[in-house]
C-alpha cells in the first residue's frame, strides 16, 4: 500500500522535483515490501510459487519506478 500511496502522494505536488522524490520513495518501499516477503518465505509462510510470482511482480514495479524516475530528471 505504501508504493500505491507514495506515488499518489508525489502526483499531487505541483514541482517535479517534488513528484521525483515520491517516485524515489515509493521504489524504496517497493524493496520493503520485498524483503517482507523473502522473510515470509524464508519462515515458510508462504508457498514458493507465490513469492516467485509476488517478487516478479515488485521486480516490474521497481522497473518501471526506475525509468519514471529517469524520465522526471531535470534536463
Amino acid at each position: 500500500m505504501s508504493i500505491l500511496l507514495n506515488i499518489a502522494e508525489g502526483s499531487g505536488r505541483s514541482s517535479q522535483k517534488e513528484r521525483r522524490n515520491f517516485l524515489v520513495i515509493a521504489r524504496g518501499s517497493v524493496f520493503e515490501c520485498a524483503a517482507i516477503l523473502d522473510l515470509l518465505n524464508a519462515q515458510k509462510e508462504i508457498n514458493p510459487e507465490t513469492h516467485k510470482d509476488l517478487k516478479e511482480g515488485y521486480e516490474e514495479i521497481s522497473r518501471m519506478l526506475y525509468a519514471m524516475i529517469n524520465r522526471s530528471e531535470p534536463k
